[in-house]
């Protein structure tokens, strides 16, 4: 099994899983040209893709997913409170999964987990193929002991750090959008992923890759330094998705 970003952050989120012949497309916040731009700097193509998966129906994740869907004759996947709330339009395939349940799509074992966000239905997942899992958790507010459960003993993570607190509180944003960053259902900061990884069984782990930083609040340095700290590695270990270039292929 193998993993890549397209970009991360808040212009746009779209993340490949792919195990043998089947690729996950796991969000697509980007136009269907600028998709398929990213796609081919990864030797993909967007025929190759199996189905789209939808974590929430945040612009930032859902935007080219309407377009890209009914051009290529894509199923999509979401939870019921997110079909409920999606602007997509009128989708060729749609599949709804109880976010407490476990799925499969051909080869990819899907278990989804909800997460504190501000969305309808919001979820995150672990993907495994029987021997290795990948384990995905961004725009989530805060870390609850469901969330710990579910990444605990992963082989790889892909792992929201979106801001530095002191960078936030200081920074230029409004107060009514920080208090959102900031809060319970908004997005995790470095010490809050930092943490989780000290409450959580990393034992297997071989790949960590920080996701959705914020371009205005956090930096590269920042983040390497905190995770570096919780798992008592050389901070150079640590992949960082970045909004344009996303993240090359990494292996399990």
């Amino acid at each position: 099994m193998r993993f890549a970003s397209l970009g991360s952050g808040s212009r746009g989120n779209a993340t490949l899983v792919e195990e043998g012949s089947t690729t996950l497309l796991i969000d697509c916040g980007f136009s269907s040209r600028e998709i398929k731009r990213r796609l081919a700097r990864l030797g993909k193509q967007p025929e190759d893709l199996t189905a789209i998966l939808i974590t929430h129906e945040h612009a930032d994740h859902i935007g080219g997913v309407g377009p890209m869907a009914r051009r290529y004759q894509l199923p999509v996947w979401m939870s019921h409170g997110t079909w409920l709330q999606q602007s997509c339009g009128v989708l060729p395939r749609v599949k709804r999964f109880n976010s407490h349940q476990a799925f499969a799509i051909d080869g990819i074992r899907i278990e989804p987990f909800p997460v504190p966000h501000d969305a309808r239905e919001p979820c995150q997942f672990v993907f495994g193929n029987g021997q290795h899992r990948l384990g995905l958790l961004t725009d989530c507010g805060s870390v609850t002991t469901h969330i710990q459960h579910k990444l605990s003993g992963c082989d790889a993570l892909l792992l929201e750090c979106n801001h530095d607190s002191d960078m936030l509180q200081n920074g230029s944003y409004p107060l009514s959008l920080k208090q959102r960053v900031a809060g319970r259902l908004g997005h995790l900061s470095n010490g809050q992923a930092a943490g989780l990884l000290r409450g959580i069984d990393v034992s297997a782990l071989r790949h960590i890759a920080a996701m959705h930083l914020s371009e205005q609040n956090n930096s590269i340095t920042q983040v390497t330094e905190s995770i570096g700290l919780a798992l008592g590695c050389d901070k150079q270990w640590i992949a960082v998705a970045r909004q344009e270039s996303g993240l090359e292929w990494r292996t399990i």
